[in-house]
C-alpha cells in the first residue's frame, strides 16, 4: 500500500536530524499512523477505540521551524474491537458518521524545546465544530531506514479534550466521562531523493 501524506508527519520531520535549508514533505506509512482515544466510564474501566487516516499533507521548513499541517481522519473507520460498540459509536448517538464521516486536524504553529519538537498547536474539527487542540510530543526520533533508504521519523503524541465541545454528549448524564485522551502514533518517510 502506498503511504499517504499526513498532517501529523510534521512531528516526524522535526527534531532529531540536522535542520534543513528549505521546506520538505513527508509521506506517512498508514500501517504505523493512527489516532486512538481513551474514555472512562462508570469510574471503572476505560473504553478505547482507533481511527485510521484518510488523507493529509504537510509542508515543513526545519530551518525556520515552521510548517503547515492538514490531515483528514476517517471517523467511519473507528474500531473499538467490538462490532456492536463500533456500530453504536458510528451512530447519531456519537459520531453520526452518516452525516460527518471525517474529521480534520490542521496546524500552522509548532513549538520547540531547543531543536526538538515539543508540541503541535492546531484545530480539530469534528461534527462540524472546530476547537483548538495542542498535541504534546511524548517521544520523537529520526533515522535512516535500511528498508526505505530514506530518512524515517516517528513519534508519539497526546492530548486531552472535552468531547462535549464537539457535541459528543451521549452518556454524560449516566457515567461516561467528558474528558477523552487522544493518543497519536505517526511514522513517515521523506519524499526527496533516497540516501546513497
Amino acid at each position: 500500500m502506498k503511504p499517504i501524506p499526513s498532517a501529523l508527519a510534521i512531528a516526524m520531520s522535526l527534531g532529531a536530524a540536522g535542520l534543513a535549508a528549505q521546506p520538505v514533505r513527508d509521506e506517512v506509512d498508514p500501517t504505523h499512523t493512527f489516532v486512538m482515544y481513551e474514555m472512562g466510564h462508570y469510574a471503572t474501566t476505560t473504553n478505547r477505540g482507533r481511527f485510521s487516516t484518510r488523507s493529509g499533507a504537510v509542508t515543513l521548513d526545519r530551518a525556520a521551524r515552521s510548517g503547515k499541517v492538514d490531515i483528514v481522519i476517517d471517523i467511519s473507520s473507528i474500531n473499538t474491537g467490538v462490532d456492536l460498540l463500533n456500530r453504536h459509536v458510528q451512530s447519531s448517538d456519537f459520531f453520526d458518521v452518516a452525516k460527518y464521516p471525517a474529521g480534520r486536524f490542521s496546524s500552522e504553529r509548532l513549538e520547540f524545546s531547543g531543536d526538538k519538537l515539543s508540541a503541535v498547536h492546531g484545530t480539530l474539527t469534528l461534527m462540524g465544530q472546530a476547537h483548538p487542540v495542542t498535541l504534546k510530543a511524548l517521544r520523537f526520533n529520526c533515522d535512516d531506514s535500511p528498508l526505505f533508504k530514506r530518512e524515517v521519523c516517528g513519534g508519539d503524541f497526546e492530548t486531552v479534550v472535552q468531547r462535549s465541545l464537539w457535541g459528543l454528549t451521549w452518556g454524560l448524564a449516566f457515567g461516561f466521562e467528558d474528558q477523552v485522551r487522544l493518543l497519536v502514533q505517526v511514522e513517515g518517510v521523506r519524499l526527496d531523493a533516497p540516501r546513497p
